[in-house]
């Protein structure tokens, strides 16, 4: 048997605004922008080159979900972005207002950043040790 991640859905509070930040701030693309109805799309993002998981931008319904937005997991690192050349990177994104709030340190597992979201989810953004 095999198995794997394929999405995870990200609680956002704009489709336009969310697609905005993770296509043009953060380089993904846009995977998929469908209609499912007056108030819900499916709405698809993903780092470039992404062979792996994806994520869902699902807008928040409701007083619990938007309560939720930017802080999914309690004020933990929600996500981890890797990178073949963090400097490189780094400083396209922050040239382009992403705000890290730990780091750049070296780790034994790599060079780490912790970054916030346009919502402040954390994540972690790491180059692997040998990448």
């Amino acid at each position: 048997m095999q198995q794997k991640i394929a999405q995870i859905a990200l609680v956002v509070n704009d489709y336009d605004e969310a697609i905005n930040f993770y296509t043009q701030k953060l380089g993904f693309e846009l995977i998929e922008d469908t209609v499912m109805s007056e108030t819900k799309r499916w709405v698809v993002v993903a780092p470039k080159g992404n062979g792996g998981c994806s994520l869902l931008l699902a807008k928040a319904v409701g007083e619990l979900q938007e309560s939720r937005v930017g802080n999914q997991t309690g004020g933990r690192v929600f996500l981890f972005l890797y990178t073949d050349d963090f400097m490189r990177d780094y400083t396209q994104m922050t040239a382009k207002g992403i705000k890290f709030v730990r780091g750049p340190v070296t780790e034994p597992y790599g060079m780490v950043g912790v970054f916030e979201d346009l919502y402040g989810n954390l994540w972690d953004f790491i180059q692997p040790s040998g990448s």
